[in-house]
């Protein structure tokens, strides 16, 4: 993380290195409040603590300085509630959080404003190649999140061959506190680019940017690129060009793919399969669903990092956590370094075709239903815009699957009994228990961490 800042910032110390709602900043700006951060946590003896801020370029500086000196920060959602991240803080072992907000100390928890981290006598040499720690908290649909403990040496793997483009420009449309968002950074930073990150990073937010801010790429979720495109449809305009778009953390759909090629067609379409605990795994830029099955280990590509057993995707990686925060080990590793990543796949000729989380599951009289089959073909209705496919209480069958449209057009000029034919006919040839038996229309769908929200809603 560091190195990668000193270097951007002694070929191209006044570039700016993020594009923010509250400031622009250099790389030369950005590596001097590095060093001042990284001397005021060594002063104060501050080795880890929790980030609570909205702003890219402050989380940057935090970043860089606690990575000089090889403290270990740990962000949290901006918008957390109070009482939540205290508990979560507390789970953690964390008692310091540098935050500009005034709602988050509590019994045992030392709020430290950003600008209060300053020092005369600012961290010029980073010194050996030491451990340069970082909590990465997960962003899962369902249930309460982990931290994974990584180290920037080697999350900077995946950056070592990245060749410089100083002029090129990256939506920031992940949280920093994402693994996704992390990657970014740390690829704007590796080819001394430039980062252009709206808050808040909602999808309008990342068209307004696209449409004033000479965007080059743009990486996202499928659910976020869901909104961006409806967004742009239903104020009637136009995207820019990009050279790459790139998608991650959820699968890809065929109707998806598709739009975005109709919408930017000069642009490389690329999806990533990576996760906060396993690191980067794989990557494909064909413009196909899935996975190439040549990323699949076997007998004859003795170097793959991934196999689908039982029709769970598992992976052996080398760019992985070191263990979970608190040493956790309720993730099974087999002998050979083999991990399930709770990824439902399954292959189907040449592809590896995600069928969603194992956590996502609904139990429907004992039958399983996977929803993003059946969220993909209601997608993939022209009167459909975006679909949500859940799971809901039943007392006879214990769940039954509902799904939650928004739809192209008005949602008040909605034909439901239109739109329920199609649904039913978009799905006829799935099991009787795949079949949504409650279709709502909704002008929202529920999202966590820019992804779509599955599974049992009680």
């Amino acid at each position: 993380m560091i190195r990668l800042l000193e270097r951007a910032a002694a070929a191209v110390p006044d570039q700016p290195a993020v594009v923010t709602t509250e400031a622009t900043t250099s790389y030369a700006g950005l590596l001097a409040a590095a060093r001042t951060v990284g001397a005021a946590l060594r002063e104060s003896g501050i080795d880890r603590f929790a980030v609570v801020e909205p702003d890219a370029g402050r989380v940057l500086a935090l970043l860089a300085g606690a990575a000089l000196v090889g403290a270990e920060p740990c962000q949290y959602q901006p918008d957390i509630d109070a009482t939540q991240f205290r508990e979560q803080a507390a789970a953690l072992g964390h008692t310091v959080v540098v935050s500009r907000r005034d709602d988050l100390a509590g019994e045992g928890l030392v709020v430290v404003r950003p600008d209060e981290l300053t020092s005369d006598s600012p961290v010029t040499d980073s010194g050996d190649d030491g451990e340069q720690p970082i909590l990465i908290r997960t962003t899962g649909t369902t249930g309460l999140p982990k931290a994974a403990r990584h180290d920037w040496s080697v999350l900077a793997r995946t950056a070592r061959d990245t060749r410089a483009r100083p002029g090129q420009r990256w939506l920031l449309a992940y949280g920093p506190q994402q693994f996704a968002g992390i990657q970014v950074l740390q690829h704007v930073m590796a080819i001394q680019g430039t980062l252009v990150a709206p808050f808040p990073r909602q999808p309008r937010d990342g068209l307004e940017a696209l449409l004033t801010q000479q965007l080059d790429c743009v990486s996202a979720t499928p659910t976020y690129w869901r909104f961006l495109l409806a967004e742009a449809r239903s104020r009637g305009v136009a995207l820019p060009p990009l050279a790459q778009v790139t998608l991650g953390g959820e699968a890809s759909s065929p109707d998806l793919l598709t739009d975005l090629r109709a919408a930017l067609p000069g642009a490389r379409i690329s999806q990533v399969y990576a996760s906060t605990e396993f690191g980067s795994i794989a990557s494909v830029g064909d413009g196909r669903p899935g996975l190439s099955v040549a990323s699949l280990w076997s007998e004859e590509n003795p170097d793959g990092l991934l196999r689908v057993v039982d029709g769970q995707l598992w992976v052996r990686a080398g760019t992985g956590m070191s263990g979970y925060a608190g040493d956790r080990s309720d993730t099974p590793v087999e002998e050979d370094g083999w991990v399930p990543t709770g990824d439902l796949a399954e292959v189907v000729e040449d592809r590896v075709l995600f069928r969603g989380r194992n956590s996502e599951v609904i139990n429907v009289g004992g039958v399983k239903v996977h929803p993003l089959p059946v969220e993909e073909r209601i997608s993939a209705l022209p009167q459909v815009s975006m679909a949500r496919v859940f799971g809901r209480p039943n007392r006879l069958t214990g769940a039954i699957v509902a799904v939650e449209i928004v739809p192209t057009g008005d949602p008040e000029a909605v034909d439901t009994s239109d739109l329920r034919r199609a649904v039913k006919e978009a799905v006829a040839d799935l099991p009787s228990a795949w079949h949504p038996r409650s279709v709502s229309v909704v002008t929202d769908l529920e999202t966590r961490g820019a992804k779509t929200v599955r599974g049992m809603v009680e």
